[in-house]
């Protein structure tokens, strides 16, 4: 199983220490458009998850190749999140990895299968890789991810916490 991201889901789980949980998840590995890679490790030097990114093995670089329609989504988007949708409909995989929610909801209209930061914590909750979900929603918004309250509780709910 394989994915294509966005940048936000890797600095999401690298600031809070579990970006190894896209491998365990897409055991195959994960696409990332250029955009991507140079938005989380070029210039994004200082970011976290950059080091993590820039070495792993499973995450593999993928230039588009469909740029007419990535500069159309840039008209709602922005590259990564342009480029990571294109890349998607080249290279079909299991699903794109997206958390704003302008970006999911156009991914959502083309018919897209859409997973973000929480769904990842989620899977991991319920496949006992990690034990308590709580923990680490509270350290994403110590890290400064938006979630409201509605999303948390909903979130822990899935998961009986």
């Amino acid at each position: 199983m394989k994915a294509v991201t966005n940048s936000s889901v890797l600095i999401a789980l690298s600031t809070i220490g579990q970006l190894s949980l896209l491998h365990q998840r897409f055991p195959e590995g994960l696409l990332l458009p250029q955009a991507v890679w140079r938005e989380v490790v070029e210039t994004g030097a200082d970011i976290p998850g950059s080091r993590e990114v820039a070495s792993a093995s499973w995450l593999t670089r993928r230039a588009i190749t469909n740029n007419a329609l990535a500069t159309l989504l840039r008209l709602e988007l922005d590259e990564g999140e342009a480029e990571a949708i294109s890349l998607y409909l080249e290279e079909p995989v299991e699903a794109i990895l997206l958390d704003e929610k302008n970006a999911r909801k156009v991914a959502r209209r083309m018919g897209l299968p859409v997973l973000g930061t929480l769904g990842i914590l989620i899977w991991a909750k319920k496949n006992g890789s990690i034990p308590i979900l709580r923990e680490q929603l509270d350290a994403l918004r110590l890290g400064k991810f938006r979630l409201s309250q509605l999303i948390y509780q909903e979130a822990l709910n899935q998961v009986g916490e």
